[in-house]
């Protein structure tokens, strides 16, 4: 089959999208649509001007034998805070107040097009952290936690309350939660992770950070490093916060139960210190 240009353009393209911050070698491209290497690289400078003018993001070359083009997914600052002016606006909403300060978000975690606009916020965020796997606890991080994975291309783990027969062999950590101040139970499979691999933990919601300070404890119990934290929402502190660097994109800054308002502003996702280094 010969292949014309636009035909190609649109095929890598659809390859490069669908395997971010993964290396490809020329000659996969080159083989596939019988072209020279010197073609394959005009039609990668196009797709790479077209990235950066889109907003898209960036696509990287790497020379020599080993080399290949990579494609990571970005986010402009513009289009980053279209993402949380979404969110606040439909968290905005009375009917998602619950006792106890809470906000109903259960639909918005199963809204697949939004979730990927807050995958690749985050992954766009961690970018260039040498992010090896995605931590979550279960139930509610998990979507998040898929999002952020699909823009990084790495897996997730997911760490449970209480152990299952199906996961084999595990690792038990107990931990104070931040806002109840009582003792809990985090349990996560020993086969999940490798030693010296660098994790992003998230979740949906952040009072105290109990949830976070347990994970970090749980990467830490694996030989891992903790390369940062992800918060869709987090709320406004009353008392000490147990982890000191995370990134949130929502602040839930105030709630009148009684009068059914909602008070919430902007994350710290562009703050300084909302990174972990």
């Amino acid at each position: 089959m010969k292949w014309k240009r636009s035909e190609r353009l649109v095929e890598m393209t659809r390859h490069l999208l669908e395997n971010p911050h993964q290396l490809i070698p020329l000659t996969v491209f080159s083989e596939r649509f019988q072209a020279a290497k010197s073609s394959i690289s005009e039609d990668l400078t196009i797709i790479k001007e077209t990235f950066e003018e889109s907003g898209t993001g960036k696509l990287l070359t790497v020379s020599g034998a080993a080399g290949g083009v990579k494609y990571i997914p970005l986010m402009s600052d513009r289009a980053v805070r279209e993402v949380i002016a979404q969110l606040i606006e439909e968290l905005s909403h009375s009917d998602r107040l619950l006792p106890g300060g809470y906000l109903y978000m259960t639909d918005l975690l199963g809204n697949p097009q939004l979730m990927d606009k807050v995958g690749r916020v985050f992954a766009s965020a961690f970018s260039n952290h040498g992010i090896d796997v995605i931590m979550t606890v279960a139930t509610k991080g998990i979507p998040i936690a898929q999002a952020i994975a699909r823009h990084l291309n790495v897996p997730v783990v997911i760490v449970r309350r209480d152990s299952k027969v199906t996961e084999g062999s595990t690792v038990s950590i107990n931990y104070v939660s931040g806002s109840t101040r009582r003792i809990q139970t985090m349990v996560l499979s020993k086969r999940s992770m490798k030693s010296g691999q660098k994790v992003l933990v998230t979740d949906d919601f952040m009072k105290a950070g109990g949830t976070m300070l347990g994970m970090r404890h749980l990467v830490e119990e694996f030989g891992c490093e903790l390369a940062g934290a992800a918060v869709l929402v987090e709320s406004e502190h009353t008392e000490e916060v147990l982890v000191a660097n995370y990134r949130s994109l929502v602040k839930l800054c105030k709630v009148n139960e009684r009068d059914r308002t909602i008070e919430l502003e902007d994350g710290n996702y562009f703050l300084e210190g909302g990174d972990v280094r």
